[in-house]
């Protein structure tokens, strides 16, 4: 696959009318709008969790969803979804308090948004695919004036042995804050702050990150102190907080910069 050169990124002046939230070299960033654009979300994520039957539930009614496309071909290349809270007193609605006891976050004064289901096509290797999701995300949050990102973080399989340098680095350097805490509430996880003993490898840590997840650690962001074994979707996931007033400056600086 041929890449572009990269170009100055232009955003939509409303990202609330839907429309595109970001163009950037040849990808674009869109709300989705209607039927036709749900269906092709879900089908993208069923190829993306192979999954034996279309991804689908019943948030996909309730979030805005955001694909990013390839302006060549219009091909779908990524999604995710957002589900915006108007404070704490709200997450008992979201998508990850079915598996996590949020109620640390009861008392969040600010209004949050989770992001789930993000994927990107198998058969698209290309960092600005990722660069360009995180800058419609930046432009969507700065206009809805959101103070909290959250969402489930998953790392593919579900043998923890595969991840052990991961989750020790996620033990010792970014757990969330104990006010913020998630308490147990799925009935299968791994709780790796209690169980972990070993120095992790930060090289082998990295490498076994996933994309979604590193990029919000590398913002300031923090994690639970356990993974959900989630068999279902065939992953073991993390729930993830980032609030966006602790984001680093400069790091905010080249989010803005991607969002126009």
């Amino acid at each position: 696959m041929t890449v572009q050169p990269r170009s100055k990124p232009t955003v939509a002046p409303d990202a609330e009318s839907g429309g595109v939230l970001l163009s950037k070299g040849r990808y674009r960033a869109r709300l989705g709008a209607g039927a036709r654009d749900i269906a092709a979300v879900q089908a993208l994520r069923t190829l993306c969790f192979r999954t034996e039957q279309i991804d689908q539930d019943v948030f996909d009614a309730t979030c805005a969803h955001v694909l990013v496309e390839d302006t060549r071909s219009d091909a779908l290349v990524c999604c995710f979804r957002m589900l915006v809270l108007d404070g704490g007193a709200d997450v008992e609605r979201s998508y990850s308090a079915q598996f996590y006891d949020l109620r640390g976050l009861l008392d969040f004064d600010g209004r949050m948004v989770e992001m789930g289901r993000f994927c990107i096509h198998p058969s698209w290797v290309d960092g600005d695919i990722l660069r360009v999701a995180w800058g419609a995300m930046t432009a969507f949050v700065d206009a809805q004036d959101v103070q909290m990102l959250f969402g489930c973080s998953s790392f593919a399989g579900t043998e923890t042995e595969d991840y052990l340098d991961a989750f020790a680095m996620l033990k010792h350097r970014h757990l969330a804050p104990k006010r913020w805490l998630p308490r147990v509430k799925a009935p299968n996880v791994f709780r790796f702050a209690a169980r972990l003993r070993r120095k992790p490898d930060a090289k082998k840590a990295m490498l076994r990150m996933p994309p979604l997840l590193r990029t919000y650690l590398m913002m300031g962001g923090w994690v639970s102190d356990h993974a959900v074994v989630d068999v279902h979707m065939n992953t073991l996931h993390v729930f993830t907080g980032l609030e966006i007033g602790a984001i680093p400056p400069a790091r905010k600086r080249l989010l803005r910069a991607v969002a126009g």
